[in-house]
């Protein structure tokens, strides 16, 4: 079991070089908005990654994610791994909790909330399924038929890491 961090905390190792911060949330999260320190490595990779990072056995090593889940998982897989003699943590709420104490980050300087490409994707093709069912339930077969098609497409998504809405929605301008 990983041991967790606050934000505060974090960010002392952090300034006197004792640790390594590593973000595992995915790349366009890490994009829009990051704490400066963070190493962007998505939890998808982390397993195939890790080790190339080289990281010297006095650092300690933390991981970040958006809440704290993402980088709870990271600390298991790592862990699990055996590979690893670093001292791991896990930061306590994330980059939500790192902005609560008044930490700085970097990017979205907007300040407009920004709902990450994924999210996106898993917003439109829920409520594509939710509908298709419905209209199903209604006695139009085709809705089942194409909730079925929605489920295979992000099933293929999950394995192939290629998705199409992704792509089309990366080109929307709200997501400039």
């Amino acid at each position: 079991m990983a041991k967790s961090v606050s934000p505060q905390e974090a960010a002392t190792w952090l300034a006197a070089g004792e640790a390594i911060l590593i973000d595992v949330r995915e790349a366009d999260e890490f994009r829009d908005e990051h704490i400066a320190y963070a190493n962007s490595l998505p939890l998808s990779n982390l397993d195939t990654l890790f080790e190339q990072m080289n990281i010297p056995n006095n650092r300690k090593v933390i991981f970040q994610c958006l809440k704290g889940v993402r980088g709870g998982k990271a600390c298991d897989i790592v862990i699990s791994c055996n590979k690893c003699s670093n001292e791991i943590f896990n930061m306590d709420g994330g980059i939500i909790a790192w902005k609560e104490a008044g930490l700085p980050v970097a990017g979205n300087n907007d300040n407009k909330p920004k709902l990450s490409i994924f999210r996106q994707v898993q917003i439109i093709v829920g409520g594509l399924v939710a509908l298709m069912v419905s209209l199903g339930l209604m006695g139009l077969t085709f809705g089942f038929i194409l909730a079925g098609l929605l489920g295979t497409a992000l099933c293929v998504a999950g394995i192939t890491g290629w998705c199409g809405l992704a792509m089309l929605l990366q080109k929307m301008p709200w997501n400039k």
